[in-house]
């Protein structure tokens, strides 16, 4: 039986990371029904949608992607409307920066969802420091670490062999072998598979 945030990837058309590994696998769902979930399965006509359903849509990506709701959402573009440059650039600097995400980032879990279980149950520090907030924002310099009673633990033991072979965005120093990070410059240049314009069209109206 396909799960729920299969299938609302397959709702929306595309793979956003939800099942981390699973997702480029023969497994899919995507894969095996590249088409909407419904009764009329791989006959029913694409919608076309109003540009207030595509502004809808590429928000539901976000939403589900980084794993925030319409009141976080919305608090981190007004945010990024209130700096310099462009709205879009700092929203997504401004999402890339929360902790579970830099956990994903670094490669400590599968999956955004993973990496904010990892930190709600305690397994992250922050300069040394327990760090329970997976919107915590993650400043320059500041070092990421799983803590050290946390390092033997099932899921993060079995990351060990995947991270010496893991190459970590550049604006991210890792250390495998410590299971540690550091947030080496402000997130840049990320490739997102979403119409960040229509996010912005749609908060700013």
């Amino acid at each position: 039986m396909l799960g729920p945030k299969e299938k609302r990837e397959r709702a929306l058309g595309m793979s956003l990371g939800l099942k981390g590994d699973r997702a480029g696998s023969p497994k899919s769902a995507l894969t095996r029904k590249p088409y909407r979930p419904g009764v009329h399965g791989p006959k029913s006509r694409p919608r076309t949608l109003s540009e207030f359903g595509l502004q809808l849509r590429e928000k539901s990506k976000f939403k589900l992607a980084y794993g925030v709701d319409e009141r976080n959402l919305r608090r981190l573009f007004s945010i990024a409307a209130a700096e310099r440059g462009a709205n879009g650039a700092k929203l997504i600097e401004l999402l890339e920066r929360r902790l579970d995400n830099v956990i994903f980032r670094l490669g400590f879990a599968p999956t955004r969802l993973a990496a904010r279980q990892l930190v709600l149950q305690s397994h992250i520090e922050v300069n040394d420091r327990k760090v329970v907030s997976p919107g915590y924002e993650v400043r320059v310099g500041e070092r990421i670490a799983v803590r050290e009673g946390s390092k033997q633990t099932g899921a993060l033991a079995k990351r060990k062999d995947f991270l010496k072979q893991y190459d970590a965005p550049a604006w991210l120093r890792l250390d495998a072998d410590k299971l540690e990070g550091e947030m080496l410059s402000l997130p840049a240049d990320i490739e997102i598979p979403f119409e960040i314009n229509l996010l912005v069209e749609s908060f700013s109206k």
